[in-house]
């Protein structure tokens, strides 16, 4: 196979140790989870503190701070200051007009986009967005959780999607199913959490290492 330019996310870290790690063996961007309900949260103090700590020691890797259905003086207050983050993904129900208005507020900073996707008709409610988003990401539906429940996305045929925007796959992302995903499916980016994790929070690194040299090589 040969060399995928395909870019990687891990998702849910919650301390400074583990992210500096995972910048190491070659991640393109970190997520922090900023919903209260997760098992992964982390508190807006703690999540300034890992993205503070990323920028200065590689300032090129993606911080991403997920949110749910939350406010947008929310997101603004919690950004404490001056924003610590380079992407916000909305991983909840929000609309066009809750996009256009976050663009509107915070114009510097990206907005990737997660929809749960359980139908082929799931995917027309995308194409909408395409304009006011920076990225699309598609993940699983699951009724007990808006993420992070480590499905995959089986109820359709991902092959030959098309957007006008990057997008990234989440859901049930193993080292199992990585030749299929490069050779077939072909994502901008995978968002990876729960298949590499020892518990919710804490990554299994050499799980990590070897899925990200998977992915790239």
């Amino acid at each position: 196979m040969l060399k995928s330019n395909t870019l990687v996310k891990i998702c849910g870290l919650t301390s400074e140790e583990q992210a500096l790690q995972v910048a190491k063996i070659g991640a393109n961007a970190i997520g922090i989870i900023s919903v209260k309900e997760s098992p992964r949260y982390i508190s807006a103090e703690i999540k300034k503190k890992i993205f503070n700590t990323l920028e200065k020691s590689y300032p090129k890797i993606e911080r991403v701070s997920v949110v749910k259905n939350c406010p947008i003086d929310l997101i603004i207050k919690n950004f404490l200051g001056k924003p610590s983050e380079t992407i916000i993904q909305l991983h909840g129900d929000e609309d066009i007009d809750y996009c256009k208005n976050l663009r509107k507020k915070i114009p510097t900073i990206g907005i990737w986009k997660a929809f749960r996707i359980r139908t082929e008709n799931d995917l027309d409610n995308i194409k909408p967005f395409e304009d006011f988003v920076d990225s699309i990401l598609l993940d699983s539906w699951n009724k007990e959780t808006y993420g992070g429940s480590g499905k995959k996305i089986e109820s359709i045929n991902l092959k030959n999607l098309k957007f006008t925007k990057p997008w990234w796959l989440a859901g049930g992302i193993s080292i199992e199913w990585i030749d299929e995903i490069l050779s077939d499916i072909r994502p901008d980016g995978l968002d990876i959490s729960s298949s590499i994790e020892i518990y919710p929070g804490k990554k299994n690194l050499e799980a990590a290492k070897n899925l990200i040299y998977r992915i790239k090589n």
